[in-house]
């Protein structure tokens, strides 16, 4: 039996990863343990500040920070997670908080600094909302992948370990809250909670249409070591993530596998308005602009010394002009 080089690869448990987690793609020379049962913070902690894994989907904005402390990683051009992020925006019911511009001054709660939800969100404000970054006082539940110094303008405080972002927002020490999941007291229908934009779904579609951005929360982080050792593992494993993804579309194509009376219709709306594959790997063009702009907010926010050209930030899986694609003989 040809030998394989054994690797570890920490992501979430996705359709578009089932392929390979289930075996049905192997990439090329490289015996894959994929571990899947943890959180993404844990994840992405463990990566960033252990090194225990060879590759893992973590942070986009932890690890372009984590780059410009000269950690010795790069990135695959693989996006295993995307999220619109006006609908993350919580707000507490008594505050007077009626538009984005309500925001500048107050008190928001945030998982960490450097998650990319907030990251994004943060930068969105600014840019789309007038509402400066530094106008807010922050206030933070976890530690950070990865430690930073803070910009002298930056108001950003660390909770004790016995502090909620959630429990504070519902109890009105908190104003709002930027979270990468759906908090608890909007599950329960609390009614001292709700979202910044009750209509999310057309705002966050309105944005799309102006940018042309759908936002790239997590890149696929793998040591610089590997790569040094084995320079072709970028490029096979780029192809085995694009062939799991393909089979999963042409499997997700299938209504009958989703419990939804509307799936169907969702799925064409989503094609109609984010175009035919927006999950799309690769430095396109379109992802391109998108992790410009996320390097653009990292840079503006103090998070590091330079914005960050995207070619810097990712290996090259690039292998000729014309190739990989159909073999002819």
């Amino acid at each position: 039996m040809p030998k394989k080089i054994p690797l570890t690869l920490a992501c979430g448990d996705y359709e578009i990863t089932r392929a390979l987690k289930e075996g049905a793609v192997e990439p090329d020379g490289i015996d894959l343990t994929i571990l899947t049962d943890m959180d993404s913070t844990t994840r992405h902690w463990r990566f960033i500040r252990n090194r225990d894994f060879d590759m893992a989907e973590t942070s986009g904005s932890s690890y372009i920070v984590a780059r410009d402390h000269g950690f010795a990683f790069t990135a695959l051009p693989v996006f295993l997670h995307r999220r619109f992020r006006h609908g993350f925006v919580f707000i507490n019911t008594k505050k007077g908080i009626n538009k984005p511009s309500d925001l500048i001054g107050r008190k928001i709660g945030i998982k960490s600094y450097l998650v990319s939800a907030g990251h994004w969100m943060r930068g969105i404000l600014e840019h789309e909302y007038g509402v400066p970054h530094q106008s807010i006082e922050w206030f933070a539940e976890l530690d950070e992948d990865i430690e930073f110094t803070p910009h002298p303008k930056l108001k950003l405080t660390r909770l004790a370990h016995n502090k909620s972002v959630e429990t504070m927002l519902v109890d009105g020490e908190l104003d709002a809250v930027i979270h990468s999941s759906i908090i608890k007291p909007i599950m329960a229908k609390d009614p001292r909670v709700a979202r910044l934009w009750p209509d999310f779904k057309n705002e966050e579609i309105a944005y799309y249409k102006k940018t042309g951005i759908f936002p790239i929360m997590h890149v696929l982080g793998i040591k610089q070591e590997v790569i040094e050792r084995h320079p072709w593992v970028p490029i096979n494993m780029f192809h085995a993530f694009s062939k799991a993804k393909a089979l999963a579309m042409r499997r997700l194509n299938n209504p009958r596998i989703v419990p939804l009376a509307w799936y169907r219709e969702a799925w064409e709306e989503q094609e109609q308005v984010l175009g035919p594959d927006p999950w799309e790997y690769g430095l396109t063009d379109k992802n391109r602009h998108t992790l410009e702009t996320l390097a653009g907010y990292s840079h503006e926010q103090g998070l590091t010394k330079r914005k960050w050209p995207v070619d810097e930030l990712f290996a090259s899986v690039f292998q000729g002009r014309k190739r990989g694609e159909e073999f002819r003989i």
